[in-house]
């Protein structure tokens, strides 16, 4: 075979083993690169379920300084969150949007730490003076969870539970699309859980007259859709206790 014949076979073996080391090289490196992203998304992770369980080990810090200070929000926080976040699901939200509602439904009334307590747990009907100091715990909530940097809006929920589809609530007079969903799902579910329930100030109602207090309030107070969804859900069964 001829001398030149040879020589470029020899040549085409050195290259084809040069781009074969490169080859396995570049292999290493994508596989290398594959480990580091998902150590990078390993670490990711455990950082946000460590901040998470920060944020809830916050809320319930707060809930706790709330309950301790009125009996009667305690069971009412969770019940409200309880369904609140029913609510919230049957309307096919995310689960972003309902862990928001989970954190601000345990914590929306915890402005009522600013309220003395003789009001809060007095029997019979509170004066004007009294009723609008009650009627500030929106701002009050807004005010000492807006420092607190988390990754749903807890503070504008908490601020605007008590807001009104009409404009005819607290503490700004939003109206409408104004108002946050998930700030309408958590008026309805306050509603009906407040009215359902013993207060010291009157008797329980009954879950049949809240349902029928948000039903006659439909468009009017209460986004419609809401109450449509918590209307069905008592009808599908769902209980507080």
């Amino acid at each position: 075979m001829p001398q030149k014949v040879l020589d470029m076979k020899e040549r085409t073996k050195e290259q084809l083993a040069k781009e074969l080391k490169q080859l396995h090289q570049r292999i290493a490196e994508l596989e290398q690169s594959e480990i580091d992203r998902k150590q990078a998304e390993e670490k990711l992770r455990r950082s946000y379920d460590q901040l998470r369980e920060t944020f809830i080990a916050t809320v319930n810090a707060l809930a706790s300084t709330v309950e301790m200070k009125d009996p009667y929000t305690a069971g009412h926080q969770q019940w409200v969150t309880r369904l609140a976040c029913a609510i919230a699901k049957e309307m096919g939200l995310s689960e972003e949007q309902i862990e928001g509602i989970r954190m601000a439904g345990l914590i929306h009334d915890i402005g009522k730490i600013n309220i003395p307590a003789e009001i809060l747990t007095k029997p019979g009907h509170l004066s004007e003076i009294q009723y609008n100091m009650v009627k500030i715990h929106p701002q009050v909530g807004c005010d000492i969870l807006k420092e607190i940097k988390f990754p749903w809006p807890v503070a504008q929920i908490v601020l605007q539970h008590h807001e009104r589809m009409d404009g005819s609530g607290y503490p700004q007079g939003l109206s409408g699309d104004e108002i946050l969903l998930e700030a309408r799902i958590l008026a309805v579910a306050d509603t009906v859980e407040a009215m359902s329930s013993h207060r010291p100030y009157r008797a329980a109602h009954g879950i049949e007259r809240a349902l029928d207090e948000i039903s006659s309030a439909r468009g009017a107070q209460y986004d419609p859709e809401v109450v449509d969804v918590c209307l069905r859900l008592f009808e599908k069964g769902f209980r507080f206790d």
